[in-house]
């Protein structure tokens, strides 16, 4: 995975970095909110989760300055850095990519939500140690809704159980991981029409496991960059957004 670009390698001066930073939020934003005002939702109800795993702590706070307080990052080692270099007071952060057990005691300090729970021992590994630190950790659980086999997230037949199983590991305590919903991503190659139709099977499944379990899981993290309306159409609650915020910042080629 490449390093995130300094200020010395952008592909334009500082203050014009600023400006495109700043109007491709904007830009972003609007459309959010316009999506959702189109599918009769409040725009309120889509948070724009901007990836920033791209750029270093400096022009990712030049992001938080432009308006974007929930920020993403895949490797949780760039989280935990930035954590510690950016003022916090208005940040949400969150880990979106896969996380390695040995991780999750140097992450939880930020205390983020994490998006990409697929494994009993992940989820076990998150509950114990927020217990330890005296932490509620928010986390969703990721489904492979594509049902391909070279892509990550949890079997869809495995789902209720592993509701089951947290709920009985919670009901001991009011701290440690509380999951919150769902999270997918849309398989690879598909058009926006197939993206819909994944989303769609998310936001179902979550509709049937509530129902079955009792479990309260409002949020859904689904869409990126290129599929968010059709995530947003189906009841996303999080879109994940990353290059499109830093056109004509990040170097080509």
């Amino acid at each position: 995975m490449a390093e995130p670009i300094s200020k010395q390698q952008m592909a334009c001066d500082e203050a014009t970095a600023k400006s495109l930073i700043a109007d491709n939020w904007n830009a972003v934003r609007q459309s959010v909110s316009e999506t959702a005002e189109r599918c009769g939702r409040s725009p309120d109800s889509v948070r724009v989760v901007g990836v920033t795993k791209y750029v270093d702590a400096e022009i990712t706070d030049w992001l938080v300055e432009a308006g974007c307080h929930d920020l993403g990052e895949n490797r949780p080692q760039l989280l935990e850095s930035k954590f510690q270099t950016l003022d916090n007071s208005t940040i949400r952060w969150h880990q979106i990519g896969n996380l390695q057990r040995n991780k999750v005691r140097r992450l939880l300090p930020a205390e983020p939500l994490v998006h990409a729970i697929a494994s009993e021992r992940l989820l076990a590994a998150l509950h114990n140690e927020s217990l330890l630190q005296s932490r509620s950790i928010a986390g969703l659980i990721e489904i492979n809704v594509s049902e391909e086999e070279a892509k990550t997230g949890l079997p869809i037949e495995q789902l209720e159980p592993l509701l089951v199983h947290w709920r009985d590991l919670a009901a001991a305590s009011d701290s440690g991981l509380q999951i919150q919903g769902l999270m997918a991503m849309a398989g690879w190659g598909t058009d926006e029409a197939a993206a819909a139709k994944q989303f769609g099977k998310l936001r179902e499944l979550r509709d049937r496991m509530e129902s079955a379990t009792g479990i309260s899981l409002p949020e859904l993290s689904m869409g990126m960059s290129g599929d968010y309306p059709a995530a947003i159409a189906e009841g996303a609650t999080l879109v994940r957004i990353g290059t499109r915020l830093f056109q004509g910042v990040l170097p080509t080629g």
